[in-house]
């Protein structure tokens, strides 16, 4: 891809291209393909390493470079860093078909993988086979949004599979074992009794407060803070099975 500069012709290796519309004009930055979505992360803050050119374009593949003024008309500034900050933040990767291809098997090999990791089938508590949930995804039409992570997306391929997928999925439960001074169990076992989403195992209640079950994952972070704030920092929470029917169910049975 040749870009045309002053200096000559420059070309181009590596490179994706980041457009965003605004005020009625299209801007493109030509970035290094690895790079957008680090910057993005914030894994990479130097905008130098994600640019391939640090200059915002009408059209990259023309050389075509924004004048002052029309970025000023439409970002209300200038300064090209902070007009490229915007771009990188707000637009849209362009890719070519095949890249997009490639990049929507990956995707989708990615979900069905964190699928088969964190889902069960609830009549038998154990994951469905990683063959049978990407069969299931295509019959339920899910789509891969290209540019939102794919563990973002996962609560709607869940919804997708159990309404047009024809398969009976929910998220698994993870086993959760909480210790405590029995002084604190008092006031912690009546909220774990009436906490939804927690169903109990085992309990010893003595000196020491033991209580081993099952929690929804979202519960994890608010029974953490709970435990935190009723042992005044004494109490843990510790996560023995990620998911329900794991390797570590035996223990419990």
């Amino acid at each position: 891809m040749g870009i045309f500069q002053p200096s000559g012709q420059i070309k181009l290796t590596n490179v994706s291209i980041v457009r965003l519309r605004k005020g009625g004009k299209r801007f493109e930055i030509a970035c290094y393909k690895n790079k957008v979505q680090e910057y993005r992360s914030g894994t990479e803050k130097n905008l130098d390493e994600v640019l391939q050119i640090s200059n915002v374009f009408m059209n990259v593949s023309k050389g075509q470079v924004a004048s002052s003024e029309d970025l000023k008309k439409c970002f209300k500034t200038e300064n090209v860093e902070e007009c490229v900050a915007e771009i990188l933040k707000k637009g849209e990767m362009q890719v070519g078909d095949k890249e997009r291809s490639a990049n929507q098997e990956t995707g989708v090999q990615n979900l069905v993988h964190l699928l088969s990791e964190s889902c069960i089938d609830p009549r038998t508590s154990r994951p469905y086979p990683p063959s049978m949930l990407e069969k299931a995804l295509k019959a339920s039409g899910f789509s891969l949004h290209p540019t939102r992570p794919v563990k973002a997306q996962m609560s709607a391929a869940i919804s997708a599979l159990a309404t047009k997928g024809g398969l009976d999925i929910k998220r698994a439960r993870m086993r959760v074992r909480i210790v405590a001074d029995g002084k604190d169990a008092k006031k912690i076992r009546p909220k774990m009794a009436e906490m939804k989403g927690a169903e109990k195992e085992d309990e010893e209640v003595g000196e020491e407060w033991e209580w081993v079950g099952l929690i929804e994952p979202g519960l994890l972070k608010d029974l953490n803070e709970m435990i935190r704030l009723d042992t005044k920092g004494s109490g843990t929470v510790e996560v023995l099975d990620l998911k329900e029917g794991g390797a570590g169910e035996e223990s419990f049975a």
